[in-house]
């Protein structure tokens, strides 16, 4: 599911004028999705945008935290209730392999030195205090049904990209046309 959600969100930048790359692989890692736009003459957004949704989700986004699995014998994707503590640490490692690894970072200065926004896409979530959590950890979520809005109410600087077809069924089935907002 995750794939034809990426689809979605490289549509809504696109259609905002972004240019875009999906799918980047560092190594054993991915990124889902970097973004750039120029915005005046000497300036470029920087978007760094992880999607992970889920239309039936069972357990939290990140992993139990490294500790926790050995002391506790959890494993990685146990949906035990976390403590505060466990959660803040879960985020933590999560952002750190998301957003900081280092060859993830070299790629990015390499591609557009500068800063790069943190963003993930989500649609339903289990445990809503994680995403507390991962917002008060300085990333910024959107939730997929606000970026199909969005890209819906226009208007585009890209009236559509290569996803275009699928983002126009998408509104056909539910009972819109891309053209009526």
């Amino acid at each position: 599911m995750s794939l034809l959600a990426e689809e979605i969100v490289e549509e809504w930048l696109n259609r905002a004028g972004y240019f875009t790359i999906r799918g980047v692989k560092v190594g054993v890692h991915e990124i889902d999705l970097l973004a750039v736009r120029p915005v005046g003459k000497d300036r470029v957004e920087r978007r760094h945008i992880e999607v992970q949704v889920s239309f039936r989700p069972v357990s939290y986004i990140t992993q139990v935290p490294k500790n926790v699995q050995k002391t506790a014998r959890r494993g990685p994707a146990n949906a035990k209730r976390r403590s505060e503590a466990e959660l803040r640490d879960s985020v933590s490692e999560w952002i750190k392999k998301k957003y900081e690894l280092p060859p993830k970072m070299r790629l990015m200065r390499k591609l557009f030195p500068g800063d790069w926004t943190r963003e993930l896409v989500v649609h339903m979530v289990r445990h809503e205090e994680e995403i507390l959590e991962i917002e008060r950890s300085g990333v910024k979520v959107h939730r997929l049904r606000d970026v199909v809005q969005e890209m819906l109410r226009g208007p585009a600087i890209v009236e559509a990209a290569i996803s275009g077809d699928f983002v126009d069924l998408v509104t056909l089935l539910n009972g819109r046309s891309g053209a009526d907002p």
